[in-house]
């Protein structure tokens, strides 16, 4: 914890969700111009993640490896503005009911979708922005199209080991993409590390969803 009442000088970093969903980045930047002003010793480095959920826990905990590595907060800050876009997300959800109380889909199309059995696969681009990339048809599908993502955009491909972390709100759907990852890519096994979705994503998504974290190439649209 920041000792503000110091007049020591030191650093400290904050990192915020993404700005393409959320507005807690330009509230961090004006509560760090306004401390700065009150302690002219301390340094507040307020960064845009542009990452969202576990994606953003991912993006943290390379972080703090970085910082164990020795770096300093702003050594840390730049790192994390060099790296943040090589944090992938894909996720996909199998329920539209979620889509059409949120105003996401028209209750027309999303009735539509419903019959068809369509599974939107959703990622968050280079702004930090959620959307959505393909309909795909059947939840069977769907499992194998996200770990096909994985396979296109991992480092070093099927031979990829760094850390991968799976957020879900169906278990079953969870276990499935998970059994395919590690099968997918052997160096992974055992090594997923799995989450909850919490409850303000799950609002938005609703059940049957299932979202994937990993470091690859670097977003680029």
């Amino acid at each position: 914890a920041s000792d503000w009442s110091s007049d020591v000088c030191s650093s400290d970093l904050h990192v915020s969700l993404s700005t393409g969903i959320s507005g807690t980045y330009q509230s961090a930047c004006i509560a760090a111009k306004d401390l700065m002003e009150k302690y002219p010793g301390r340094k507040i480095y307020a960064i845009d993640s542009l990452a969202a959920s576990s994606g953003y826990g991912l993006l943290m905990e390379l972080a703090a490896d970085k910082r164990d590595e020795g770096l300093s907060a702003k050594e840390l800050a730049e790192w994390i503005e060099e790296n943040r876009l090589y944090v992938r997300h894909w996720f996909f959800s199998t329920d539209l009911t979620y889509y059409i109380k949120g105003g996401r889909i028209s209750k027309a199309a999303g009735t539509i979708g419903q019959v068809l059995n369509i599974c939107p696969l959703l990622d968050v681009d280079y702004e930090g922005r959620l959307i959505p990339r393909e309909k795909i048809r059947t939840k069977k599908k769907v499992v194998k199209r996200i770990v096909e993502k994985m396979v296109e955009d991992a480092d070093d491909g099927l031979k990829y080991s760094g850390k991968v972390f799976l957020s879900d709100t169906d278990t079953e759907l969870g276990d499935q993409v998970t059994a395919l990852i590690e099968e997918t890519f052997p160096q992974l096994k055992n090594k997923v590390q799995r989450f909850d979705i919490g409850c303000t994503i799950a609002s938005h998504t609703g059940p049957g969803t299932v979202a994937l974290f990993f470091k690859g190439k670097k977003r680029v649209n």
